[in-house]
């Protein structure tokens, strides 16, 4: 088929998302006709170096049987590409448009799964000293404090008083969560041939810090456990979990559910509906320990899409 993978875009996961592209695109070669094309941090659109105008995009997208999105964050996840792709009407890896824009807000993941008898790691959005006061007062010290709408772990930090957590909040408005206990773990599914797939659960290893940040998941040899060390119980309450997650928020193609797993407490944290694609990604990671290798599991993701 003629695939076109997006990289890059205007988040501060741009790097990331170029690395993901790259991954995806060198995987897919092998049996597809495949052509890259990079939105530019400032928002711009290019094809192997050289700028193209709105036409040429949409040109070139029109050329494509299906769309591989490897985009992280705003702009990306959050249903902006989706409605564009959908507008022109070519098939696209992963989630939708009202899928992808919950999914990219923290906040709104809550609120849906808590609707829906799920337990989530609880937390409140600060945007200024007051709440910030506010939310540490309700949740007590430490909490984590995250940016409402990046992935790749990026601005992650735990803060210890409501100062901090007020100077996160200072350009835009964050989350703060409840320092949640217990072990994290990852699952990730994925549509391939009609049916929902779920991947080897990844535990993530606490180190100095408590909290897994981007430089943990890219510098170095990430805190990975695979399998996750967990009972067979509570492993398949995970599984179970993590597709009513998929299902409750209206996922499709793919997706990675982060849990923390307390006793016997499930405590869903976030969903991302683009996973990092790199080498060092969870998603890709879970899939070989399942028996899928990265060729056949992006191969299988774009002729899913195209099926619909």
């Amino acid at each position: 088929m003629r695939v076109t993978v997006i990289g890059g875009g205007v988040s501060r996961e741009h790097d990331v998302s170029r690395r993901s592209a790259a991954a995806v695109a060198g995987a897919l070669a092998a049996r597809h006709d495949v052509e890259e094309l990079v939105i530019e941090p400032h928002g711009g659109w290019s094809r192997e170096g050289r700028t193209l105008t709105a036409a040429e995009v949409v040109s070139a997208l029109q050329r494509a049987e299906v769309v591989f999105p490897a985009l992280h964050g705003a702009g990306g996840e959050d249903g902006a590409i989706q409605g564009f792709l959908t507008t022109l009407g070519i098939p696209f890896v992963g989630c939708g448009i009202e899928a992808s824009a919950v999914c990219l807000r923290k906040d709104l993941t809550k609120q849906v799964l808590a609707a829906h008898g799920l337990d989530v790691v609880d937390g409140v959005v600060v945007s200024d000293a007051a709440s910030a006061r506010a939310a540490l007062a309700r949740l007590g010290a430490p909490v984590v404090v995250k940016p409402l709408s990046d992935g790749s772990s990026v601005g992650v930090l735990i803060a210890e008083d409501a100062d901090t957590i007020a100077d996160a909040a200072r350009e835009r408005p964050v989350l703060v969560e409840r320092y949640a206990g217990g072990v994290e773990v990852d699952l990730g599914v994925v549509e391939l041939d009609g049916e929902r797939r779920v991947g080897t659960p990844l535990e993530i290893e606490r180190r100095a810090g408590g909290v897994f940040d981007a430089d943990q998941k890219y510098g170095g040899a990430p805190p990975f456990v695979l399998p996750a060390r967990l009972p067979d119980d509570v492993r398949e309450r995970l599984i179970a979990a993590s597709l009513h997650v998929f299902d409750v928020l209206g996922c499709a193609g793919v997706a990675r559910v982060d849990w923390f797993v307390d006793g016997d407490r499930l405590l869903c944290n976030e969903v991302n509906t683009m996973p990092g694609m790199t080498a060092a990604s969870q998603l890709p990671l879970m899939f070989a320990d399942a028996g899928i290798p990265f060729d056949e599991l992006v191969d299988g993701m774009v002729r899913q899409a195209v099926a619909g």
